[in-house]
């Protein structure tokens, strides 16, 4: 079963996609802020995450930081950006950090799921450097 990393400050989208995904034979966990987050990535290895650039009114970018995270502790993850607030400044920064699709809200769960299933097939991260 793939496991799969969601994290959006909003509670709903949250919900809806861990249903949607998890309906679709993901094994889903979600968080709704940066250090819950961090622990989650510390303590398990997740297959594909989505990630919401921004997390609370008070925080610009958190999403980077997490995905920057991600991809250090996890290198062969595949990481999907969904963001309202994006611009071709903000996908360049998530791709120097490890992203490897950046998708603007709203976006139909179908069409995430098209994303997340065409980088989860392609070949990994890791295969093309070692070889």
């Amino acid at each position: 079963m793939t496991r799969m990393l969601i994290v959006d400050d909003e509670e709903s989208i949250c919900f809806s996609m861990s249903e949607y995904f998890g309906l679709h034979g993901y094994r889903v966990d979600t968080a709704r802020e940066l250090e819950e987050a961090e622990k989650l990535i510390e303590t398990n290895n997740y297959e594909v995450a989505i990630l919401d650039l921004r997390l609370g009114v008070a925080h610009n970018a958190d999403g980077l930081e997490i995905t920057k995270l991600l991809h250090e502790r996890q290198p062969e993850a595949r990481i999907v950006v969904l963001t309202a607030y994006g611009s071709a400044e903000m996908e360049d920064d998530a791709r120097r950090c490890g992203a490897d699709a950046f998708l603007r809200k709203p976006k139909p769960l179908s069409q995430v799921a098209q994303v997340i299933q065409g980088l989860i097939e392609s070949p990994s991260k890791q295969a093309v450097k070692s070889a």
